[in-house]
């Protein structure tokens, strides 16, 4: 037992001893990093970016199943730095959106482009878009909804 404690003991004050030595820590931080916080900083300072949309919800109508359909909504940037959106996903495979890669500047506006494959989605629909955004919020969605007529079905022989 006395042979565990004194063997924990030494096992602990060799990893102070290591941990400790002095090393230049300023010298492991890259340059670019602390150049691209300092940008950060003064964009956060400006204040977030504000998004407005064109309108939240789309309806597509009635439409065939098989159809694809397609939409856009405008984003504007109403606030004072730009509006990044790293990403965009939907409630399933089957709804497609295309976002603005380069940032929007403040005051212009951009398209988010969003398609619906109605194959095997048959009557109401309602799907959301999630865009991840720099705003206050972090989060934008908007949504798509419509009715899918069901295809004719074909008796079987």
């Amino acid at each position: 037992m006395k042979k565990a404690i004194v063997a924990i003991a030494f096992v602990l004050t060799a990893g102070v001893f290591v941990s400790c030595k002095e090393t230049n820590a300023a010298s492991k931080v890259k340059q670019e990093n602390v150049v691209n916080a300092q940008k950060r900083d003064n964009d956060i300072s400006k204040g977030a970016p504000v998004v407005a949309f064109d309108r939240l919800e789309h309806d597509f109508g009635t439409v065939n199943e098989g159809e694809v359909v397609q939409t856009s909504f405008v984003v504007t940037n109403t606030g004072k730095s730009d509006l990044v959106i790293t990403n965009a996903t939907a409630t399933c495979g089957c709804t497609v959106p295309v976002w603005p890669k380069e940032p929007v500047a403040p005051g212009e506006s951009a398209e988010i482009k969003v398609s619906f494959n109605t194959n095997g989605k048959p009557n109401r629909q309602s799907k959301a878009v999630t865009l991840f955004t720099n705003t206050a919020t972090g989060r934008e969605v908007v949504k798509i909804v419509g009715m899918v007529t069901p295809k004719a079905k074909t008796p079987s022989v």
